[in-house]
C-alpha cells in the first residue's frame, strides 16, 4: 500500500482519537449501552473447513514474512494480493507460483484503496494485511463487511474510534477480527505463561514490559519506508505508539479480559531531542523538525483486580534491544532482558536469579514444542510462523483464534489512552471496556484450550 501519510490524514485520525475519548468517558460512567450493542457471550465461532483462501494486502517487510509463512501452513492458499507498489505484488505472484500454487490475483492498480475492490470481488476466508498502520483499521473493515475474517498486524488500530469500529462490525457481521501480535508466541513468554498455569509464581500482581528498541535511522533514512510514514507519528503524536509487544504476553500472563480488565491508565514522557541529536549528524534536513512524541513513554495502568502493569516505549534513543517482560507472582517472578532469570520461594538458592534454562526445559510451552521444528528459519525466532500457524489453523478447526477483536483492540488502545493522559499532564484515565462487561468471564485461552 501507499505509505505516504500526509499532515491532513493526522489531523483526521487526531481528531477520530478525541472522539473517542469522548466514547470512552461514556462507557466509564455506563451510557455506552445506548450506543453500542451488546457482545456475543459465545464468541465468533465459525463452521470448519478444510481450505483456508487468504488474500494478502500490503507486502513490505513484515507482509512478504507472513507471505511466505502461509505457503508452507498446510490448508492454507493465497488467492489474491494487493500493494500500490507493482514491484511487491509481482514478489508475491512469483513466490506463490514458485511453491506450486495457482497464480493469484492481483490488486492496487486502482490506488490506494484498491483493497475495498479485492474484499468485494474475491471468494476468499480470511484477508490479512501488513500496511502501514493508518491502513490496518480500513482493510479489516473492508474485509468483514464484505464477509471475511480480518487479521492485521499490530497495531490493529491508532484511534479509539477505529478501536470501537472494529468491535462493531465484527460483532454485526459474526467475522473474527485478529490482531497477529508475534511477541505472545516468542518462547520465554510462553514459558513464563507455562509456569503461571501451573501455579509456580503463585498469583500475579504486576508485570513490566514495553518496546524499546532503537529506530533513529528506520524513522530518519528515507529508504526504509517509502513516504516515511512512522516518522509522521512521531511528528503527529504522543503516548506510547507500540504497546502491543510488551502487553499482549503480560496480558496472556495476568487473564486481561478472561476475568480482569484495565481499569485506569496514566502516562508521562521525557521531553523529544533524540531525533533531533541523530539527525543533527546525519540527517540535517530533520535536525530542526519539532517532534511531539516523548523519547521515553511510561504508562502505569491499574487493572480492576488491583494488579498494576508498567508499559514503555523508547525508540528515540541509544540503546540494545528489549520488551523489559517482568512477571511478579506472589511465590516469585520471571525477568526475561538482558538475559532470562527466575526467581522462585522455596526453589531457588536464597535471594539469588537462577537462570532460566531448566525452567524453560521442564515448562515449555506445548505449542511451542509442536511448532519449533516448523518455525524454524522463519521471522524473529520463529514466532511469526507460529502465530501465521495457529490462526490458519483455528480457523480450519472452527474454533475461536488464540487473539479476539477485544484483545486486539484493548491491547491498540494504550496508544490513544496513553496519548489522552500525556496531553493532560499525567492524569489517569478510564480506560474503555470494548467488552461491555464480558471481561468478568473466565473465558478460555486458546493455546491451552486448543493446541491444534
Amino acid at each position: 500500500m501507499d505509505d505516504t501519510l500526509n499532515r491532513r490524514a493526522f489531523l483526521r485520525d487526531t481528531a477520530a482519537a478525541g472522539l473517542g475519548a469522548t466514547i470512552a468517558g461514556l462507557a466509564a460512567s455506563g451510557c455506552e449501552g445506548g450506543l453500542r450493542g451488546a457482545p456475543s457471550p459465545k464468541g465468533l465461532a465459525d463452521k470448519p473447513r478444510d481450505l483456508i483462501r487468504v488474500a494478502y494486502v500490503g507486502i513490505g517487510n513484515m507482509g512478504s514474512g507472513h507471505v511466505s509463512n502461509l505457503l508452507k501452513v498446510d490448508g492454507c492458499r493465497i488467492t489474491a494480493v494487493c500493494d500500490v507498489r507493482p514491484e511487491k505484488v509481482e514478489w508475491a505472484r512469483k513466490r506463490i507460483t514458485a511453491a506450486g500454487f495457482p497464480e493469484p490475483k492481483t490488486y492496487g492498480q486502482g490506488g490506494d484503496r484498491d483493497f475495498v475492490r479485492l474484499c468485494e470481488q474475491e471468494d476468499v476466508d480470511l484477508v490479512y494485511t501488513a500496511t502501514p498502520w493508518q491502513w490496518h483499521t480500513p482493510v479489516c473493515v473492508a474485509a468483514m463487511k464484505n464477509g471475511k475474517h480480518a487479521a492485521s498486524e499490530v497495531p490493529i488500530a491508532v484511534s479509539l474510534e477505529e478501536c470501537w469500529r472494529l468491535v462493531e462490525i465484527a460483532e454485526k457481521n459474526r467475522r473474527h477480527c485478529v490482531m497477529m501480535e508475534n511477541c505472545c508466541y516468542d518462547l520465554h513468554e510462553m514459558v513464563t505463561l507455562n509456569m503461571i498455569r501451573q501455579g509456580l509464581l503463585g498469583e500475579v500482581l504486576y508485570a513490566e514490559c514495553g518496546y524499546l528498541h532503537d529506530l533513529r535511522e528506520l524513522k530518519l533514512s528515507p529508504t526504509y519506508y517509502q513516504g516515511m510514514w512512522r516518522l509522521d507519528y512521531a511528528i503527529h503524536r504522543t503516548g506510547n505508539p507500540y504497546p502491543t509487544h510488551g502487553i499482549g504476553p503480560v496480558a496472556w500472563c495476568m487473564d486481561i479480559l478472561r476475568g480482569d480488565t484495565f481499569e485506569t491508565l496514566a502516562s508521562a514522557g521525557t521531553k523529544s531531542v533524540g531525533l533531533n541529536r541523530y539527525a543533527e549528524k546525519k540527517y540535517p534536513k530533520w535536525a530542526k523538525q519539532a517532534f511531539r512524541m516523548e523519547d521515553v513513554n511510561t504508562s502505569l495502568i491499574r487493572t480492576a483486580n488491583g494488579k498494576v502493569i508498567v508499559v514503555k516505549h523508547n525508540t528515540h534513543l541509544p540503546r540494545p534491544y528489549s520488551r523489559d517482560f517482568l512477571v511478579q507472582g506472589t511465590e516469585g517472578l520471571v525477568r526475561k532482558y538482558p538475559t532470562p532469570l527466575v526467581y522462585i520461594e522455596g526453589r531457588s538458592p536464597n535471594d539469588q536469579w537462577e537462570d532460566m534454562e531448566g525452567y524453560t526445559k521442564q515448562y515449555e510451552h506445548p505449542v511451542w514444542t509442536s511448532l519449533n521444528q516448523k518455525a524454524q528459519g522463519a521471522g524473529h525466532g520463529g514466532m511469526d510462523y507460529i502465530e501465521d500457524f495457529r490462526l490458519i489453523q483455528a480457523l480450519r478447526q472452527g474454533v475461536e483464534p488464540d487473539i479476539d477483536v477485544y484483545d486486539s483492540v484493548t491491547w491498540s488502545a494504550i496508544f490513544p489512552v496513553s496519548e489522552q493522559s500525556v496531553n493532560g499532564r499525567g492524569r489517569a484515565i478510564s480506560f474503555p471496556d470494548f467488552t461491555r462487561g464480558m471481561w468478568r468471564q473466565k473465558r478460555p485461552l486458546g493455546v491451552f484450550e486448543h493446541p491444534l
